[in-house]
């Protein structure tokens, strides 16, 4: 099963932080992988109005749907508190 969510305010090292305190591995080519699940990061700047950039995180979940509903939501609850 994959999933692909978007975070704003946090950026890929605070999510690879968050995936490794969630029980994952950082590899070589920067994807986290635990038991059941690998997670690929990705960001960009986006603009928010005409003067305010931020840095949006998309995060792909990668694993079976057990694991990932609870992954998922742990992540979510972090990156929310983070961002904002």
């Amino acid at each position: 099963m994959r999933r692909e969510k978007s975070f704003r305010g946090i950026s890929k090292r605070l999510a690879r932080n968050y995936l490794e305190n969630l029980g994952g591995e950082v590899q070589d080519n920067g994807d986290v992988t635990g038991d059941g699940w690998q997670v690929s990061l990705s960001s960009e700047k986006v603009s928010i109005g005409p003067t305010v950039e931020l840095t949006e995180v998309t995060v792909v979940f990668e694993g079976d749907e057990a694991t990932l509903d609870s992954l998922v939501e742990a992540f979510s609850q972090k990156a929310m508190r983070a961002g904002g």
